[in-house]
């Protein structure tokens, strides 16, 4: 049996997938509702999330934690693209957007996210469907999202209109997908190893299907599978359980039991019966190999035990495949993730090579290890170290009750959430011999997609067991009793500067600020300062360099026994910003200042950055968003070459690749190295007393050789200029239009200016004037937005937009985005978008404060400007006061249109000109 952390989220270097997990918080957080409202019964309990269900069929899962004060609310349908039919694949994801464009008594979704700051999406996988929002706590935020998700869940329009717009939105979106080597080889790969399954179908759809879905067969599926009794509901986070319960029941327990009969599905895929092989010829600049396997459905007890064979071969830096193909230069990256599910998945390992390489080399090495490895079991080390990621993962995602209704979607869609807790409790008892075992029964040559066929008198067919039922995968699971903890922290800003002791250990600024937090989590922020404007001119690449290499090998540790280190201490994230817990926190501060001041240099570590930098490089050259923002940059550029602030060319950070040096990186940290100065945020849970001298020891009296002053950028008026840059055979195209701004964070004007950027297009989600154009009303764009920026020490501000769309509606979007300007220059803003700008800032801006790991970046940004998070208060203040006229004013005051430059990239033989 599998949960999708194993399968999915197990040696990935390029997908990544978290669980989320919780605690129990209050007094009230840790019993179920009093009393439970008419015809609901309550179910299973496990670690603080417990089970009720309506009587028209409807799952809900609460899991009350006042730690944070924000909720999620999670609706998982169990419908996904495996349910489709002929002629209908990417309905469930179509229908996922189409979801967004409202219900009669919430008839514009998405203004209502941005008025209250949520966060949202929805997302679409192979056997389930699911929708979250994450808002600030409150009774009637939770209301609001509750009465919506009860009204769309069989009452949204699924319109005619909004599927016109959106089409062209969701084929935008597959056609960026087409611009990525990687997605379209897994998307190959995938149909190739299907005969008749329909997990041989990728998500996103045939365009075809796309295009042309007719509305009845959107609505006809809608009305059979978003019903109550195919639904899971969560709500999670800062709430009550009693009231929550009685609200629930009134609202979605409205909705009658629905009378029809779900699908049935009924289709086996067949034994593979010989190697398979495929080659996808398009225009690039990497070269990949994969192979994939056939392996048993997520219940199947083999799916667990084959994510460690993922793990062991395919992570970086301690994997085999890493050793083997990496280190000896033959692959600039390796990579093994699982995509599974209800029914039998695929297991994928591969390889990424430079042009003009050899990969069939690389192929061969690869299918060898991989069927091979059977022969040579996992090590004690590989299995404790791959057990300890994955326990440390879990135990993060435990921390975080934002993350459990998507990472419970997995779990509920192999059919019952628990089985995410079974999964779990089983990761100790693998043992190396069950994966050698298993993995000699799948990775094997007649299971293999990438051979060709061969006659063969003894085919060595894998069969692929039938899943055993989820009862008696639940029979002998026992519930574990939580015992995590932590406080109702308050983050506003009067309470972070009641609770933060603000000193200094040396040359370092010290914001540090204790709290209770559940699993005795605690963040860490080092913010470091190198050189000035004359000693670092001509330094090319070596900066970048120098910071990469830190982390490859010290005077105490290579590269994967620093990885084991770090892990050990559950270390998440980098050097100078990551999480541990209080009782790893010394450690890990020390484990950091050693990494910081003792890299060793390893030459082979330093060639093979050297080489993985430039295959990015060069993978990058045809890409419509780096080839257009490159330019756009390059236009704005005012500093000459060597200057830091210099804007390189992509041949000029080549031939900075390639001409550094070992030594000068050696130089370069013995000269610039120090963090004396430098800010250092500690939030969470530590003892102050202890942290201070600690700091002092270990960084207050480390300087750096060299003259250490801000790099302050300047205000110029550049010329503006309108390019469309050719990038061949590439489906999408990518829009960037910039502006500077003479702006500072302290200007009068910077408020009104943010407001008016958020309605414009910064606000995020699908809400603004710009998204409402380019993707609710003329569907040219999957995504875009705007970005106001402001100096913090100088005046170097900026406004810019950028958007993907296909190469033939770039220049519709250029239309659009000046017509927009244009409305809000001449007509102004109006006194409800100003009102719901309000509302939806401050919201995000109280969640922002809630998170400790942007909480403390926040108070080493701050030190650094010498001010505290009474500025944050005050600039929230002035930001509220904003008048309607103030609004607007400012907005035409900054913005002008006459001084936007545009840079489009995209294939110019699919371009047409706007009508």
């Amino acid at each position: 049996m599998s949960t999708s952390f194993l399968q999915r989220g197990a040696a990935a270097t390029m997908i990544v997938t978290g669980l989320g997990l919780g605690c129990i918080g209050p007094a009230w957080a840790q019993k179920a509702p009093d009393a439970l409202p008419k015809g609901v019964v309550q179910g299973p309990s496990v670690e603080g999330i417990t089970e009720y269900r309506l009587p028209n069929g409807l799952k809900v899962l609460l899991f009350p934690d006042s730690s944070r004060p924000t909720v999620t609310v999670n609706v998982t349908y169990l419908v996904g693209s495996r349910h489709e039919n002929y002629g209908e694949t990417g309905m469930a994801h179509l229908l996922e957007h189409l979801m967004f464009k409202g219900s009669p008594k919430h008839r514009d979704i998405t203004t209502q996210f941005s008025d209250r700051g949520m966060q949202f999406n929805g997302t679409t996988s192979l056997d389930r469907t699911n929708y979250y929002e994450v808002f600030q706590a409150s009774p009637e935020n939770l209301q609001w999202a509750l009465e919506m998700e009860a009204d769309r869940m069989t009452h949204s329009f699924i319109a005619q209109k909004d599927l016109d717009s959106e089409m062209t939105v969701v084929r935008n979106e597959y056609e960026n997908g087409e611009n990525s080597p990687g997605s379209v080889l897994m998307k190959r790969m995938q149909s190739v190893a299907y005969d008749w399954h329909a997990y041989g179908r990728s998500t996103i759809g045939n365009k075809s299907d796309i295009e042309n879905v007719k509305i009845k067969n959107l609505q006809d599926f809608y009305h059979t599978y978003y019903q109550p009794d195919n639904a899971v509901l969560l709500v999670a986070g800062k709430f009550d359980p009693n009231q929550t319960l009685r609200s629930i029941s009134r609202l979605f327990g409205a909705i009658p039991k629905p009378k029809r009969t779900l699908p049935e599905f009924w289709t086996v895929e067949p034994t593979q019966d010989g190697e398979r092989s495929f080659t996808v010829r398009r225009q690039g600049d990497v070269q990949i190999v994969a192979v994939g396997y056939k392996v048993p459905s997520g219940l199947h007890d083999d799916s667990d035990i084959l994510s460690f064979s993922s793990s062991i071969l395919g992570d970086v830096p301690t994997g085999r495949l890493h050793k083997l193909l990496v280190d000896s230069g033959k692959a600039s990256q390796v990579f093994a993730f699982g995509q599974t599910g209800y029914a039998p998945g695929l297991q994928f390992f591969g390889a990424v090579v430079k042009k003009g390489e050899p990969i069939e080399p690389v192929r061969a090495a690869l299918t060898e290890a991989v069927e091979d490895f059977s022969k040579h079991p996992p090590t004690a080390e590989e299995m404790e170290r791959t057990k300890r990621a994955y326990l440390n993962s879990i135990e993060r995602s435990l921390n975080d009750p934002a993350q459990v209704g998507v990472a419970l979607s997995e779990t509920i869609a192999l059919g019952d959430w628990r089985l995410f807790f079974v999964g779990r409790n089983k990761i100790e008892s693998i043992s190396a011999a069950q994966v050698a075992e298993a993995s000699g029964r799948y990775f094997k040559r007649d299971n293999r997609v990438t051979g060709t066929f061969l006659p063969d008198d003894a085919p060595q067919r894998a069969v692929i067991p039938p899943a055993p039922s989820v009862e008696s995968l639940l029979k002998d699971f026992k519930p574990q009793a939580s015992n995590l903890s932590a406080e109702d922290f308050e983050p506003s800003q009067a309470n972070i500067m009641k609770r933060t002791t603000l000193t200094t250990a040396g040359g370092v600024k010290l914001a540090l600020l204790p709290k209770k937090n559940r699993g005795q989590t605690v963040t860490v922020d080092l913010r470091q300062h190198f050189g000035d404007e004359q000693n670092l001119f001509g330094k090319g690449a070596v900066p970048g360099l120098t910071a990469a290499m830190l982390t490859r090998g010290t005077t105490q540790y290579d590269r994967v026994q620093l990885a084991d280190a770090f892990e050990k201490l559950k270390v998440a994230g980098g050097i100078t910003h990551f999480q541990t817990t209080r009782e790893n926190l010394a450690a890990a501060l020390k484990l950091a200042a050693h990494v910081l001041k003792e890299p060793s240099f390893p030459a082979s570590e330093f060639e093979q950055l050297r080489q993985q930098s430039l295959v990015a490089l060069e993978a990058s050259r045809g890409e419509p968003p780096n080839v257009a923002s490159r330019a756009l940059n390059e236009h704005f550029d005012i500093y000459p070459k060597g200057d830091i602030r210099h804007e390189t060319t992509l041949d000029e950070d080549i031939a900075d690749l390639k001409s550094a040096t070992l030594d000068q990186v050696k130089a370069f940290h013995r000269d610039f190295y120090g963090t004396n100065p430098a800010e250092l945020a500690i939030v969470g849970d530590f003892d102050a007393k202890e942290i201070v001298p600690l700091v002092d020891q270990l960084f207050g009296q480390w300087k750096a050789p060299m003259h250490v002053a801000p790099v302050l950028r300047k205000h110029a008026e550049i010329a503006p200029i309108h390019q469309m840059l050719n990038t061949p055979d590439k489906e999408n195209g990518f829009y960037a239009a910039r502006m500077n701004l003479d702006l500072n964070v302290d200007d009068p004007d910077y408020p009104a200016l943010m407001l008016a950027d958020y309605i414009f297009g910064g606000g995020g989600g699908l809400k603004s004037r710009l998204l409402d154009r380019i993707r609710q009303k003329e569907g040219l764009s999957y995504g875009g937005g705007t970005q106001l920026a402001a100096g913090e020490r100088d005046r170097a501000g900026m406004f810019a937009v950028s958007a993907i769309a296909a190469p033939q509606n770039l220049a519709k979007v250029d239309v659009a985005v000046r017509e927009e300007l244009a409305r809000a220059l001449k007509d102004g803003f109006t006194a409800a978008e100003l009102a719901g700008a309000k509302s939806g800032l401050m919201q995000q801006r109280i969640q922002n404060r809630a998170d400790d790991g942007t909480l403390a970046a926040g108070w080493t940004s701050y030190l650094y400007r010498d001010q505290t998070y009474e500025w944050s208060a005050d600039f929230e203040k002035r930001m509220m006061a904003v008048t309607l006229p103030q609004l607007n004013a400012a907005f035409r005051k900054a913005i002008d249109p006459a001084k936007l430059s545009v840079v489009m990239a995209g294939d110019q033989s699919k371009a047409k000109p706007a009508h």
